[in-house]
This record gives structure tokens, sequence and C-alpha cells, in this order.
């Protein structure tokens, strides 16, 4: 029996077939596909275990595995540990744009969500100084957030902003996204220095993202400034490669 937070439209697969030369494992992943675009399996919605699949279809456990990597590898489906097989609403592709992800993620009809996991005035590393125009020890206000997609998490995102900003709130920080914020303050988001590369999850980001404990994360680094040239953010963010992907146009000159 499948329990209600389980979505199985069986109606999919009364008519595989079995002789032919299409893969069985494309058919059934293509059908999948067509459900999860359709809506008949929405987005959070949970797969059965792929033993549990293979015995209502008449499978072999290595073809549902092969099926349901397929939608993985296409960013619509990921398995969570302790929870399953997740449907998600595809891959988000970011272009490379003075924007920030909450507001990629509503541009893109996904449903943002946000767990503030710190906030706090902390002094200005040497780095954090450098990069905000500050001195050493100053202070600077520090938040850390989950930043998570139709249920799905997808981003750590660490950022530092200059003391006149530590008034911002953690409840703002949950309900809206970070230049939305600024905006709101008159801030004008003229120019930023970005940088994005690659690397192995640290500390808690693994568990926080729902991944290895080790395993690769993308990464962007980030100093964004106003229309006076002075620096008003520093941020540093990891995101799930799987989930995740950035993208920008090349022009020949």
């Amino acid at each position: 029996m499948v329990d209600a937070d389980t979505y199985w439209p069986a109606e999919l697969f009364t008519d595989l077939d079995r002789t032919g030369p299409v893969p069985l494992y494309f058919q059934v992943s293509s059908r999948l596909e067509a459900a999860i675009h359709s809506g008949a399996i929405p987005a959070g919605g949970r797969l059965e275990n792929e033993i549990a699949i293979g015995q209502r279809l008449g499978l072999s456990r290595p073809t549902i595995r092969r099926a349901i990597q397929e939608l993985v590898d296409k960013g619509l489906l990921v398995r969570r540990r302790g929870i399953g097989t997740q449907v998600v609403q595809g891959q988000v592709t970011r272009a490379v744009e003075l924007t920030s992800l909450y507001e990629d993620l509503k541009n893109s009809s996904h449903v943002p969500a946000t767990r503030v996991l710190g906030h706090e005035v902390i002094p200005a590393t040497d780095v954090v100084a450098h990069s905000l125009g500050l001195t050493p020890g100053d202070d600077v206000l520090f938040v850390r957030r989950l930043r998570s997609t139709d249920g799905v998490p997808v981003a750590v995102l660490e950022n530092y902003l200059p003391p006149e900003f530590a008034d911002i709130t953690r409840e703002q920080l949950e309900e809206h996204g970070l230049y939305e914020i600024l905006r709101a303050r008159g801030i004008t988001i003229r120019v930023a220095k970005q940088k994005i590369g690659a690397r192995s999850a640290r500390g808690d980001e693994g568990e926080l993202l729902d991944i290895e404990t080790a395993g690769p994360v993308l990464t962007m680094e980030r100093v964004a400034f106003d229309d006076s040239g002075r620096a008003f953010e520093y941020g540093h963010h990891c995101y799930r490669p799987d989930l995740y992907s950035f993208e920008t146009t090349l022009v020949a000159k």
C-alpha cells in the first residue's frame, strides 16, 4: 500500500513494452518524467523505494535504479537521507547577474524558504575588513542561512555586512531575500566582483545540504558595491551541484 505522502501513478505503466527495442529503464524514466512535468507527481512528492517499485512493475532493482538515476541527473528527483526519493521542480539554473538566489528562485517559479542559522555582530577579520573597506576588528553583521526550494535544501549562504545594517533582523531574513531588504533601505546595487568555483563540503555543510559529508559543492564568493562605489556586502556561498548551476553568455569581440 502507498502511504499518503508517496505518489505512484500506476496507470502510466500499464503498457510497458517488454519485448521491443526501447530499454525498460528508459520507458520507466520517461513516464516518471512526464508525470513530474504534468503535476501527477507534484514537487515535494516522494516515490516508493526501488525494491517496491520493481515489485510493482515486475522489473529488476538495477533497472529501476537506472531509471531513477536518469531523473536525478536531470535534477527532477533527489535522494534524501531518511526521506527517500523526492521530486523537485528541476535544477535551478542561475544566470550570472546582480541578483540574489531568493530572487532567482521566485523568478523561476520555485518556492524559496530560508532558515537563519546564524545572526550576530562580530569583529571583522582581515579578509572581511579588506573586502568591505573597513578596519580589522570593526563590527560587522554576520548572517548564515540555509536556502531551500520546494522543500529541498539548495545552498548555505554566509554574508558579512557593514555595521549600519546590524539592525536587520532574523525575521526579515526569513521572510525576504537579502538584496530585497537592502534595496528597501535605499541601496542601489551597481556592480560586484564575483568568483565561482568548487570544493568539498566542510563542517556541517554536507548535513545541511543533505549530501555526503565531504561531497562536492559549487561555490560563489562575491563583493557587491553600491552606486557610490562603496562595498556593502561580502559573501561566500555553497550550492548543491545536482540541483544548481550557473549560466553565463560569452560574446566574442
